[in-house]
């Protein structure tokens, strides 16, 4: 998949040509469980605003699944689990087992990751 000055240019060859016939030139082409090849327009789009200075952020960065953003809330749910979700997760780099403590503030609810000082302890000790 050509990125950059290189999918500048090769937009600039290609510019007769059809969008589905440019996605296909520049590479943003995979291969379906059929056999078929898809073409990726979203990826060919995000790669050339890039190319031309526009910064779409961090991929993935405060983005959910479908590319919904996050809204960093939550609330308790009937059974009253309080439930964070994998796009959370994921941008912390959290893995399956990763354990940590629950501290329980006023109104508030911390998760240390066990073996980690916590934030306000370390603030406390350098005072």
């Amino acid at each position: 998949m050509l990125t950059g000055p290189e999918l500048l240019a090769k937009v600039k060859e290609l510019s007769d040509a059809s969008k589905s016939e440019l996605v296909r030139e520049c590479g943003y082409v995979s291969t379906k469980k059929d056999g078929g090849d898809r073409l990726n327009f979203t990826a060919f789009y995000e790669a050339l605003l890039e190319a031309k200075g526009v910064s779409l952020g961090e991929p993935g960065q405060g983005r959910g699944k479908g590319g919904r953003k996050l809204s960093y809330e939550t609330k308790v749910q009937f059974n009253g689990n309080l439930l964070v979700g994998k796009a959370y997760t994921a941008q912390l780099g959290l893995q399956p087992g990763d354990e940590f403590e629950i501290k329980l503030g006023r109104k508030q609810i911390k998760l240390v990751p066990i073996g980690a000082a916590d934030e306000d302890e370390v603030g406390a000790a350098a005072a």
